[in-house]
């Protein structure tokens, strides 16, 4: 791979010239391929994607990530667009290790939270009464992560496009903040080539500048002895140290040592005089992807959270609330969309959406079209949906992909709203008109490959 000649020389710095020389070999290398169970869907290893994988090995910070022996086309394998799993790079898992680290946290916010990998995994790990907020400020971003977050299915989640400033109307609201924060992506280099032709000194600068514009911004949204989980996807020292040593000095905070296993590789602190804990992967010395994360702890006593008027609840209407397996819910409406949210999350997200864009929240039940009410594709994704609350349609491998598409299909069910389904896995509605059935998969996230 040809490197840029000011980061060859600012590795060789970070790393001296045996260790540079290992790195540099690593990056010639193939990336390694790896993906993060769905517990709420999928118990055990046993999909498409990883069956027609020649091995695979677990990822050893991660109870529910596997490594792949190859790359498969996880385009046409209806178990990834059903939420079944998540490619994520195995590197990035480690938050696993950093939220074990942060008691239970009832209020979270995954800022930069676009495509939605640690969004996904935060949810599945967080206690299932916790609210997370999912946020990406880019809408196109936004919207794909809405996407991985409904197929994820699970409740307790909010999708919001806002910037960093947006949140600045809020109080002390939040437990545990993610910032996996915009960077000049130099872990990146070996699976996204024009990440190098990007890079430059400047825009290293720029990125470390920009990042701790963000930190200033979400800082006071943070209560008092809350945690503050940092992370890159890049090497350098001012993005990466240089910030912890900002969010500790000037902002106020404790690095929070993770315990980790000697055979996990993990490098510390590459900057000389910094003794703080920190954690980088290496692609040399572990099988992922650059990545460095610190988890820090806001300096003060943990405030209880602040007490809210009740809010005015509607419950859900009855035809959606027998349809689920839980009757804790109250109705939410935004954008010609009804939404089921959990009765405990009502006063908190009624307080964030003053502020916020929404985007999803909880289960989406229907969407108003025209006259019509018409089932929401979030629903057949949620974990709460009762089994026998549809008619369920089991699609072949060539169907469930022509489903995908966004093409009619035919089915052999009763007339009226199906779900369909593959190897037992939701993928969505369909309303079945008997002769054919109208697919009613998103046509934004159809595939259009063959």
């Amino acid at each position: 791979m040809q490197l840029p000649l000011d980061f060859t020389q600012q590795m060789i710095t970070l790393l001296g010239d045996a260790g540079w020389q290992l790195f540099s070999a690593a990056l010639d290398m193939p990336p390694h391929v790896s993906l993060r169970l769905n517990g709420s869907k999928q118990a055990t290893p046993s999909l498409p994607a990883i069956d027609s994988s020649s091995s695979i090995a677990p990822v050893p910070w991660s109870s529910s990530g596997y490594y792949l022996g190859r790359r498969p086309d996880f385009t046409l394998d209806p178990a990834f667009h059903a939420g079944a799993y998540y490619v994520q790079e195995a590197s990035s898992m480690f938050v696993e290790q950093a939220l074990r680290r942060c008691g239970a946290p009832k209020v979270v916010l995954d800022l930069c939270a676009a495509p939605g990998g640690k969004s996904t995994l935060l949810r599945s790990l967080l206690p299932d009464d916790a609210l997370l907020v999912c946020n990406e400020p880019v809408k196109a971003r936004a919207n794909v992560l809405a996407e991985n977050i409904i197929k994820w299915g699970h409740e307790g989640c909010l999708v919001s496009c806002n910037y960093p400033k947006d949140f600045a109307r809020m109080d002390a609201v939040f437990d545990l903040i993610l910032v996996d924060a915009p960077c000049s992506g130099e872990g990146m280099f070996r699976k996204d080539n024009p990440a190098v032709d990007m890079w430059s000194l400047a825009n290293v600068e720029e990125c470390a500048s920009r990042q701790r514009d963000i930190l200033q911004a979400i800082w006071p949204t943070l209560r008092d002895g809350g945690h503050l989980i940092y992370s890159t996807c890049t090497y350098n020292t001012a993005e990466n140290e240089d910030n912890v040593r900002f969010i500790c000095e000037s902002l106020g905070a404790e690095a929070i040592e993770i315990p980790v296993r000697p055979e996990w590789n993990i490098t510390g602190s590459l900057l000389r005089g910094f003794s703080r804990p920190v954690y980088r992967f290496m692609p040399h010395k572990t099988k992922g992807e650059g990545f460095f994360l610190s988890l820090l702890r806001k300096n003060g006593d943990r405030q209880a959270s602040p007490s809210r008027k009740a809010p005015k609840t509607a419950p859900l209407p009855k035809e959606y609330a027998d349809r689920l397996l839980t009757g804790n819910m109250v109705a939410r409406a935004a954008s010609e969309v009804l939404y089921g949210i959990r009765a405990e999350h009502a006063a908190i997200v009624d307080h964030m959406l003053k502020s916020l864009y929404p985007l999803h929240m909880g289960v989406a039940l229907c969407e108003q079209r025209g006259r019509k009410s018409v089932p929401h594709h979030s629903m057949a994704m949620s974990r709460l949906l009762r089994s026998d609350a549809y008619p369920k349609a089991e699609l072949s491998l060539e169907d469930a992909l022509a489903y995908l598409r966004h093409e009619a299909i035919k089915i052999d069910a009763p007339r009226g709203y199906t779900i369909v389904t593959y190897a037992g896995l939701p993928l969505g509605f369909v309303n079945n008109l008997g002769n054919r059935a109208n697919n009613l998969y998103p046509a934004e996230w159809r595939i259009r490959k063959h």
